[in-house]
């Protein structure tokens, strides 16, 4: 069984149970989560409650990563 998200305006395929901390380990521009901000639906999750968010069908997650430059 899977859910459909919508992370940062793209739509997802996910299986069920996956949780914020699911998303954030699967993007390769936030390496352990460093720099990475996360929002659900407008709402900003602290990253203590990552890996106990869960994900529903429908949601929107918009993840921020800091990057360095010049």
């Amino acid at each position: 069984m899977t859910v459909l998200v919508v992370i940062n305006g793209e739509c997802r395929e996910l299986p069920a149970g996956a949780t914020v901390d699911t998303v954030v380990q699967s993007l390769a521009s936030a390496p352990e989560g460093r720099g990475v901000a996360v929002a659900v639906g407008g709402e900003i999750v602290p990253r203590a409650a990552w890996a106990n968010t869960k994900l529903t069908e429908g949601a929107r997650v918009e993840v921020v990563a800091a990057v360095q430059g010049g």
